[in-house]
């Protein structure tokens, strides 16, 4: 039995994508940005003046990730979780940055105005981790800390330690 799907998930600018990708090749799962996959299919319905960014047709990206998530062994990345199936997912991961960290990580991507603050509130008041615990089943939700280069190799560890236990528990 395959492990069916791993959620990283948090702001913008958390560390999900270095997350991601790093564990997909440790652990030979499929990693899907979301982000990335709207772009390439280009998985939009309008255009949001204000944030200065595409919005999301999240029906057609439900369409798109069906038969990848039915195969299981997929680790999606996206900032958002709330139109997302439950049953995709056997464990979320909410990625926390402290904000002297989020904010020059934002500002160095170009964020400014109420897209940097918008998404600087959105970590102070855990916007996502609390979206995570109410489309998730609270046991499979956890927090990690994403800071520093350590954080990063710990969050890894630690997935990786959670994946093994995993299989070993469903086999």
């Amino acid at each position: 039995l395959l492990l069916y799907g791993v959620f990283s998930l948090g702001t913008p600018g958390v560390g999900k994508t270095t997350l991601g990708k790093e564990l997909a090749s440790r652990s030979g799962m499929t990693y899907i940005n979301v982000g990335d996959m709207a772009k390439e299919g280009e998985l939009y319905e309008g255009f949001d003046e204000e944030y200065d960014c595409p919005i999301l047709d999240e029906d057609r990206v439900i369409d798109e990730l069906e038969d990848k998530m039915s195969e299981g062994g997929v680790i999606i990345d996206y900032h958002g979780c709330d139109f997302f199936p439950e049953r995709w997912f056997d464990i979320v991961f909410v990625l926390r940055t402290d904000n002297s960290f989020l904010y020059d990580r934002l500002e160095s991507r170009g964020y400014k105005g109420k897209k940097l603050q918008d998404n600087i509130q959105c970590e102070i008041f855990q916007t996502l981790y609390e979206e995570a615990m109410s489309s998730y089943r609270e046991e499979i939700v956890h927090q990690l800390p994403s800071n520093t280069p350590e954080d990063l190799e710990r969050n890894l560890d630690q997935i990786m330690q959670w994946i093994e236990q995993w299989m070993k528990d469903n086999n």
